[in-house]
């Protein structure tokens, strides 16, 4: 069974439906809100563990009610809570989501446990590395444990994944020290313009450009255009799979725990890369971040139900 190990942001998620996003100083009524456990970090671990990869998962939770939570909903899905740190005296990281009637959504997160996520926490983490294992890590804990982590991985001789989201502004210096420790990088359009420092919609040039900030690979995300990356053979695009979405809050969460699972399964990037297209458009298809993952069953069904989009 491929391995995956994610070192990342736990939250409980307090999502609401509404007509549309509030403008500045609009009050607008929504649905009745809902509670489900959420972070970059737990999304893409659970992510992977649907999709069938053995998936061990590092984080911070508070010493409350909403890190009671998270941990029981990590075993319901037959992830290890060994490796969740309770912290005493401080609350668990809380994301704040309203979606509205087209999909779109803004997120506001309070890191709460997850900013005192720090490589003391990683203790474990050397042993559960080699080179079978792909390691996960996004920007939602300190960018420190990051690094620490992906030290840790390039010592084991595991592949380093790295969602740069959200991406700090401005962007620290520290980040380049990162990046010359990830294999494959995964940014958005907003991430990758950041991080190149030039405006572009040369997506195609953009993802080769930021292999040269030290990457093996570089992935894009374009939303309902699809995805491209970039590797050393050159760059290479990939459609987007059609579907009426109502809530994109985990699309790309979805995306990256795909791909995790599928380079830890031995896939190329390429499949890897169409493989994250199709359960990022799946996962828009329900509401919720974890609630609308999809499972390895799921994932297959859909993608045999278009063909075209899934042996580009």
């Amino acid at each position: 069974m491929s391995r995956v190990v994610v070192v990342g942001s736990a939250n409980l998620d307090l999502g609401v439906a509404v007509p549309h996003l509030p403008a500045p100083g609009e009050t607008v009524l929504g649905d009745d809100i809902a509670a489900r456990p959420g972070g970059k970090g737990c999304n893409q671990a659970v992510a992977a563990r649907r999709l069938g990869a053995a998936t061990l998962f590092f984080a911070a939770v508070g010493d409350d009610r909403f890190g009671a939570d998270v941990r029981a909903a990590l075993t319901a899905e037959g992830l290890p809570p060994e490796h969740l740190t309770t912290v005493a005296g401080t609350a668990t990281g809380v994301a704040l989501i309203v979606v509205d009637a087209a999909g779109e959504n803004t997120v506001v997160v309070a890191p709460g446990a997850n900013a005192r996520l720090t490589d003391d926490a990683l203790a474990a983490l050397p042993a559960t590395l080699g080179p079978d294992v792909v390691l996960v890590l996004q920007l939602e804990i300190p960018l420190a444990t990051c690094l620490a982590a992906a030290r840790h991985a390039r010592d084991a001789g595991a592949r380093v994944v790295l969602n740069a989201a959200p991406l700090p502004d401005p962007v620290p210096p520290a980040m380049a020290t990162l990046l010359r420790h990830v294999d494959v990088l995964v940014v958005n359009e907003g991430e990758a313009l950041r991080l190149a420092g030039a405006p572009t919609t040369d997506w195609a040039s953009l993802a080769v450009a930021l292999r040269a900030l030290g990457p093996a690979a570089c992935v894009i995300t374009l939303g309902e255009r699809g995805a491209i990356h970039a590797d050393a053979t050159g760059a290479t695009g990939h459609p987007a799979f059609p579907v009426d979405a109502i809530d994109t809050t985990g699309a790309g969460d979805s995306f990256v725990g795909a791909l995790a699972a599928a380079l830890a399964d031995g896939r190329s990037l390429a499949e890897a890369v169409r493989r994250g297209c199709a359960a990022g458009a799946l996962a828009t298809t329900r509401m919720g971040a974890q609630s609308a993952l999809p499972t390895s069953a799921e994932l297959d069904r859909f993608r045999a139900a278009h063909p075209e989009l899934s042996h580009a």
